[in-house]
């Protein structure tokens, strides 16, 4: 069992899976085929992380916190490229303030900011849905370690 199964609780390919969840939100969103304000724009957004919060309280790693900042880390991953490839159709280059500079520094200097800010987003969104997590994990009774052993292939 590697470092970070032990640590987190879920293979890498599990928690990355975790974080795609959230993916199809970056481009529904960026090329506005679903409008802001509604119920299937709300359920993209705050879905993903609930089944996030979900798969921690079920799975009951050890550290439950980490695990979904680690997810939504992850997911600032996804939106970072969504949003750079995306980047033209939706938010393209648009910064009057910067009207002053070089195209190509101006284009370098907000895709990197947009990286940054879809990273710390991300990362946000993992430290809200992780203190969620916590909370649930403590007032919700865990699964009985016999009942999970039972439930668990032998392979």
């Amino acid at each position: 069992m590697s470092a970070g199964r032990r640590t987190l609780g879920f293979s890498w390919p599990a928690l990355v899976a975790l974080a795609a969840l959230a993916a199809p939100r970056v481009a529904l969103h960026d090329l506005d085929v679903v409008p802001e304000g509604t119920v299937v724009a709300a359920l993209l957004a705050v879905g993903p992380p609930l089944c996030w919060v979900a798969a921690v309280l079920w799975r009951r790693p050890p550290r439950p916190f980490l695990t979904i900042v680690v997810i939504g880390a992850l997911y600032g991953v996804f939106l970072a490229a969504g949003h750079q490839v995306f980047w033209d159709s939706s938010l393209g280059m648009d910064a009057p303030g910067l009207a002053g500079l070089e195209p190509g520094a101006r284009e370098a200097l907000l895709r990197g900011a947009a990286v940054m800010s879809s990273l710390v987003t991300g990362t946000m969104v993992g430290v809200v849905a992780g203190g969620v997590a916590v909370l649930l994990g403590r007032v919700l009774p865990a699964r009985r370690r016999e009942q999970a052993d039972a439930s668990r292939p032998l392979a």
